[in-house]
């Protein structure tokens, strides 16, 4: 597939962006910053601008692309980039910026005729992980069905990323598939920050105790570019495990007393339900902090 592919310079961009060429992708990183991998194309285009993002999804990639017949047209969209959380930028800034790019990357894409996008939203939808003061889901294991009440400014901006792609998805028929993706984690950051997180699970209470290593979010984009038919969907994305030690029983008691549980958990299941996206897509994480440590605390 030919793959134009927002903010492939980011956290989790500049890992499934090269996963996704890997598999024999031809991706193009939109970006203000060049991903510089030698397997993906780089263009810079400022998504907030809509004539950038039409010009760009219409155009060339690669001056190889001239020797071609005819200028080559893209099969499929991911679009990641986003100023990526809070307290980066002013709220207003972050809020204008995400939800425009958002807006423009749909437009085009949907009215050049792509029939795949693949966005990311995100965990803070569910309105726990930037809650001022502490905020609990209001049961668990929490999938696609919880409300999302966000109060922070990404968050919002994620929600209205999520009405703009189900309008467009409306509007044209395309399959339009968002990622809620939780705490987006890279392979070398499990020896710097998972030892601490073992000792003490509670930094992890935003995050719902949950994670996503970056070779499974580029399984989870590469299981949506193959599944066709299924309209507008959204995917929580997360690692089957938690990202402590603690048992999902000691969770319970220490978090989440009084909140309601939904089913039967595992030991280590993660309290960020992934069924929908291994029932509807296939997603099958097959990485976990458990193969990366060896942990005595971690049973």
């Amino acid at each position: 597939m030919r793959i134009f592919f927002t903010g492939g310079s980011g956290k989790a961009g500049r890992h499934v962006a090269p996963y996704l060429a890997d598999l024999g992708h031809h991706v193009t990183s939109a970006d203000l910053v060049p991903l510089g991998h030698p397997d993906v194309a780089d263009l810079r285009v400022d998504l907030t601008d809509a004539g950038e993002v039409y010009s760009a999804l219409a155009g060339l990639a690669t001056l190889d692309e001239l020797e071609l017949p005819e200028a080559p047209r893209y099969d499929a969209v991911v679009h990641f980039a986003a100023v990526p959380r809070i307290a980066l930028t002013s709220d207003a800034a972050t809020y204008a910026t995400n939800v425009l790019s958002t807006f423009h990357v749909l437009e085009a894409a949907t009215r050049l005729g792509v029939r795949k996008v693949v966005f990311a939203s995100s965990e803070t939808t569910y309105g726990v992980c930037f809650a001022q003061g502490e905020r609990r889901p209001l049961y668990v294991p929490v999938d696609e069905e919880h409300p999302t009440v966000p109060e922070d400014a990404y968050a919002m901006s994620k929600v209205a990323g999520e009405a703009t792609a189900r309008s467009f998805q409306a509007r044209t028929g395309a399959d339009v598939y968002g990622l809620r993706i939780n705490n987006v984690i890279e392979p070398h950051e499990y020896a710097e920050l998972f030892p601490r997180f073992l000792e003490d699970p509670s930094p992890r209470r935003r995050n719902l105790f949950a994670y996503i290593d970056t070779r499974d979010l580029g399984q989870m984009v590469q299981r949506c570019l193959e599944t066709d038919g299924l309209g507008y969907e959204v995917f929580n994305v997360a690692n089957a495990d938690m990202s402590v030690a603690a048992t999902t029983q000691e969770i319970r008691e220490r978090f989440y007393a009084g909140v309601e549980v939904r089913r039967e958990m595992g030991r280590d299941e993660t309290f960020y339900a992934i069924d929908k996206a291994r029932d509807l897509v296939g997603f099958d994480p097959t990485h976990s902090w458990r193969d990366e440590l060896v942990d005595p605390g971690a049973g």
